[in-house]
């Protein structure tokens, strides 16, 4: 009763002048903050009560967000982290979740499995994920006749671990298949029918045209004219490049190659020429497809000639606009249509190339976070896990139209792809920028009811208030990716789907998967993962590579359960074991796998990640308390809202995600900050550098105006004896394929920067 009184008595807090401030026209002032009183005053319950009935009933995506902010933060502005981990925005219903992927399938073996211990889906998902950890054979017989995986050959088993010398196991043995025939092909069980939509895109600069949309047998067809061009050119199990945006011609070549027994190598459309070759020489690639320019924001970017400058393979080009060229080809190249050409009055009816499950598929190559790029390959179990996990947590069905801006060079790519084909849902392509208006309106248009998304471009849709006057009411999922969220962010985002789960997703192209991700059987929390994948066991690491308890608050690197099912097994430039198990403690009488991760668990059982474990720093060997709750203050503070109890878990080094979000809300100039400790030419400790980047047409800001705020920001939201020693604004900061911050290339540039300094 208490805590329902305080949440109310916040909400009480909040008067017409205040919410006339946070943006509402004087006349709606009134009615919104009466509306506001009388949908808590009938929650039952705490805070997260109160926020349920005012998300639901009272505040609307056309509302400022500001007016999101006064509320959200002034509801949850009694919220005890310490006592109840982070404020959750979302609930499950017991009654909706039992019609999604995985309630359906814990309603018809969950009695059989768990016993009387299973009650329902939201009740019994603790349970039930630990049944799928440890009893992997029986979780994945039954998940994998939920998608459209169509075997030449049964397997044998699901996994055999006789084989010691494979420490993630041996899966679906004996299985013959061609991934990419499942991915095309009718499925009765999903509604999917040769007349079914396949794929919705559109154009950049064609906003106001209707989407374009492609069947299921054009796709079919389409695809099998490739794979025959490419029978004419090159020897089955060759490796053939693509390096182009992820475009309806893109998804056709990837299909293509794989329905032909070739094998994609995965290059992102964003790599300087010097990248593009060490990836074609790695990988060993015969060809490659690429267009003649990339369409971004109105503006043509080479492409073509960074191919040319990085390689001497044979190349395809498309063009990018128009059946013609943009660019003259050197001497052995093709055009897109006298490729196209060879395969004219040849049969129609293609003979589809059967490989064991095992057999290589795609090349994809590390962000290089944590060093030089790795060249992983994915065999055809990869596209399996990613589907199944997509399927479990962002529950896709056959209805769904999918979304997520991205490309076939990062992991998302492929992943985006299966998911959609092998669960019977529509691909939904942007051919442009999905940094502005025009994006934002082919996802109302579209009718997308997934939403895939990283941090950067929600930083951008909200920092230029595109989705102002669209309607993106059809979505029912958002997912995000990549780096960490911010919680305001994240706010936001929810906020214009009026306040859809938010699924955080993070893992590795090594695992074709998450290992860590939100779920709609649980609460979500802004910023935060509910939960470790189905299937997928972890532990946290203590400095002495101790794990912690299970379910007991605490932070450090992540240790992986080795049993899991579509992860590499090899690498093509690197040793699989020294990469990934070398040095890591055994559990359980298996040995752990390394993922690289910094991640922190909460009371409640959230989890956030911190970070790359080379990320991290240590000040001046100071032990610091990050407490994580301060990101709140930092969001209250500006809006003169009650500030948030702390929360507060020790931990020797702190991480550049937490000083990032401290410095993200110094001032409103800022788009986004990074973090990276230097160490000085003449030795001593390490010290903190920022660097930031300004948003569009934001007045000039003065380095040492912003060093002086980011001090003050971080001794009073993180810890006192923390001190910026140098800042720098810089026009955009360097990532990888998956958008991935690329600190390490920050800290060497800036270090080697300083260092000529000192010279000088």
């Amino acid at each position: 009763m208490a805590a329902a009184a305080a949440a109310r008595g916040s909400v009480w807090e909040i008067q017409q002048r205040d919410v006339e401030a946070a943006g509402l026209a004087d006349a709606d002032a009134g009615a919104f903050v009466a509306a506001l009183r009388s949908a808590a005053a009938v929650a039952t319950g705490g805070p997260d009560a109160a926020w349920e009935a005012v998300a639901a009933g009272v505040l609307r995506p056309e509302h400022p967000h500001a007016l999101h902010q006064l509320v959200y933060y002034s509801v949850y502005a009694g919220w005890d982290r310490a006592a109840r981990g982070p404020p959750p925005y979302w609930f499950p219903s017991r009654i909706d979740t039992k019609q999604t992927n995985l309630g359906r399938l814990m309603e018809a073996h969950g009695p059989r499995l768990l016993g009387s211990s299973y009650k329902d889906p939201v009740s019994s998902f603790h349970l039930f994920h630990k049944f799928s950890v440890e009893h992997q054979e029986v979780y994945w017989s039954m998940v994998l006749k939920e998608i459209s995986i169509k075997f030449q050959q049964e397997p044998k088993s699901i996994l055999d671990t006789s084989d010691k010398s494979r420490k993630g196991g041996t899966w679906l043995q004996g299985a013959v298949l061609n991934i990419a025939e499942c991915c095309l092909l009718p499925w009765p069980s999903q509604n999917r029918t040769d007349d079914s939509t396949a794929i919705v895109w559109r154009d950049e600069g064609l906003d106001n045209h209707p989407v374009n949309r492609m069947s299921l047998k054009e796709l079919h067809n389409q695809v099998i004219t490739v794979a025959t061009a490419l029978d004419t050119m090159f020897q089955k199990g060759d490796r053939i490049a693509i390096d182009m945006p992820m475009t309806c011609n893109a998804v056709i070549i990837y299909l293509a190659i794989v329905l032909g027994g070739f094998v994609v190598v995965s290059i992102a459309d964003s790599f300087a020429p010097q990248e593009i070759g060490t990836r074609m020489s790695v990988s060993k690639a015969k060809a490659i497809f690429t267009q003649d320019f990339i369409i971004r924001g109105g503006k043509k970017v080479p492409l073509y000639s960074r191919v040319v400058q990085g390689t001497s393979s044979k190349a395809v080009v498309i063009p990018a606009t128009g059946g013609f060229l943009g660019v003259s080809l050197r001497n052995g190249d093709m055009s897109w249509k006298d490729f196209l050409s060879c395969a004219a009055g040849r049969s129609s009816i293609y003979p589809t190339v059967y490989q064991p499950s095992d057999a290589l598929t795609n090349i994809l190559f590390s962000s290089g976070t944590t060093g030089e790029p790795k060249a992983i390959p994915w065999s055809q179990l990869s596209p399996i896990r990613c589907t199944c996990d997509t399927w479990a947590h962002l529950d896709i069905q056959p209805q769904d139209i999918f979304c997520w801006p991205t490309n076939l060079g990062w992991v998302m790519g492929p992943i985006l792809l299966y998911s959609c084909f092998l669960s019977g849902a529509t691909l939904a392509l942007y051919h442009g920028s999905p940094l502005g208006r025009g994006f934002c309106k082919f996802v109302q248009d579209a009718g997308v009811t997934i939403l895939g998304s990283v941090p950067s471009l929600v930083k951008s849709w909200k920092a230029g208030n595109f989705t102002e006057g669209l309607h993106w009411t059809k979505i029912r999922v958002l997912s995000t990716t990549g780096e960490a969220s911010d919680i305001d962010d994240d706010l936001w985002l929810s906020s214009r789907a009026s306040y859809k789960p938010i699924i955080e997703c993070c893992g590795g192209t090594e695992l074709a998967s998450s290992y860590i991700q939100g779920s709609l059987l649980r609460s979500q929390a802004f910023g935060a993962f509910s939960g470790a994948s189905m299937s997928t066991g972890f532990v946290i690491l203590d400095e002495q590579g101790t794990p912690y308890p299970d379910d007991v608050p605490c932070a450090g690197e992540v240790g992986l359960f080795p049993l899991y099912f579509g992860a590499t097994d090899r690498l093509l430039n690197a040793d699989n074991n020294k990469v990934y198990f070398d040095g890591m403690p055994i559990y359980n009488g298996r040995q752990l796998r390394r993922h690289g991760d910094i991640i922190q668990r909460t009371v409640g059982g959230y989890y956030i990640v911190q970070g790359r474990a080379d990320d991290t720093m240590n000040l001046g060997g100071i032990k610091v308390d990050p407490p994580i709750s301060n990101v709140f203050n930092s969001l209250l503070s500006p809006l003169n809202f009650m500030k948030l109890n702390k929360y507060c878990s020790s931990y020797k080094q702190t991480s550049s995600v937490e000083i990032e979000r401290i410095c993200n809300r110094a001032d409103e100039a800022l788009l986004e900050t990074a973090a990276v400790s230097i160490k000085p030419a003449g030795g001593g400790p390490e010290q903190l550098a920022i660097l930031a980047v300004l948003k569009d047409r934001s007045p000039p800001c003065d380095a040492n105006v912003l060093k002086s705020k980011f001090q003050r920001a971080i001794q009073k939201n993180l810890n006192p004896l923390f001190k910026v020693s140098y800042v720098k604004i810089v026009p955009e900061f360097p990532r990888t394929a998956s958008n991935k911050l690329l600190r390490r290339v920050l800290r060497d540039q800036l270090s080697k920067e300083l260092s000529n300094r000192s010279k000088l």
